[in-house]
C-alpha cells in the first residue's frame, strides 16, 4: 500500500529533511503501516525515532474512559518520538491517519550517528525544545481561552490564504476531530461551526473549511 494523502502522492518526507536529519534517517528500518494502526501508545518505553517519508500521523492522550485529546497532526518531513530519547515513557500515543511509510530509527543508530556528527544532538534538542513550547502554549490556550477563542486560533493557524482572499484549511478536519484538539465537545463545536457559518464567516466545501472573511475577536 502506498502512503499518500487524499489529494494524491505527497512528496519524499526525506528530501524534505535537513542533511544531517536526512542522514540519520536513511539509518533507519522502512515499514509501512495502514490507516488506523496504533504506533505507540502511551507510557510504554521510548528510545526510537520516527521518521515520516508519507502520510500523516496523530499525536494524542487519551483517559480510561475514551475521551481524547489531540496534540497534532504530522506530515511527511517531520518526525516524532524525541520527547522519548532519554529512555523514558512515552509521553502520547501516535495512530496513523493516513496509510504512512516511515523510517524507524533505533537509540543505537541515533547514538551511532551523533558520534559521527556531534552537531547532530543540537538539532534534536532543538526539536525538543519547540516541541516543549508548543505544549505550554497550548496548556495556556486550554486554561484561558474560551471554546470559541480556541476554536478561531485553530481555523486561522491551520488555513491557508487563497487568491480570492478566502482562506481553506489545509486538512480535512471532522468535527470530532476539531473537538479532540481544542479541548471540548463535540456538541459545542457543531453549535460554534454552524453560528460561524450562519454569520457567513466559514462555508463547508468539499469536505473541507473555508474561511471567507476575518473571524471575530469574541463570539
Amino acid at each position: 500500500m502506498n502512503a499518500h494523502s487524499d489529494d494524491g502522492p505527497e512528496q519524499d518526507g526525506l528530501a524534505l529533511l535537513r542533511p544531517s536529519l536526512r542522514a540519520l534517517a536513511e539509518r533507519g528500518i522502512e515499514r509501512r503501516y495502514r490507516r488506523g494502526t496504533i504506533l505507540i501508545q502511551e507510557g510504554e518505553p521510548g528510545g526510537s525515532l520516527y521518521f515520516i517519508v508519507g502520510g500523516r500521523l496523530r499525536v494524542y492522550t487519551a483517559r480510561a474512559d475514551g475521551h481524547e485529546f489531540t496534540f497534532g497532526f504530522h506530515g511527511p518531513g517531520e518526525y516524532i518520538g524525541e520527547l522519548s530519547l532519554d529512555g523514558g515513557p512515552r509521553s502520547a500515543s501516535v495512530a496513523v491517519e493516513q496509510a504512512a511509510l516511515l523510517r524507524i530509527v533505533s537509540r543505537q543508530a541515533i547514538e551511532q550517528a551523533i558520534a559521527a556528527d556531534p552537531g547532530l544532538a543540537f538539532e534534536l534538542l532543538a526539536k525538543v525544545i519547540e516541541r516543549a513550547r508548543t505544549l505550554s502554549a497550548r496548556a495556556r490556550d486550554l486554561a484561558l481561552d474560551s471554546a470559541y477563542g480556541r476554536l478561531a486560533h485553530l481555523l486561522h493557524t491551520a488555513a491557508l490564504p487563497q487568491a480570492d482572499g478566502t482562506a481553506w484549511l489545509a486538512d480535512r478536519l471532522t468535527q470530532v476531530q476539531i473537538a479532540q484538539q481544542i479541548g471540548c465537545s463535540r456538541p459545542m463545536v457543531t453549535r460554534l461551526l454552524g453560528d460561524l457559518v450562519k454569520g457567513g464567516y466559514l462555508r463547508r466545501d468539499q469536505k473541507r473549511w473555508r474561511l471567507l472573511k476575518p473571524l471575530p475577536p469574541e463570539w
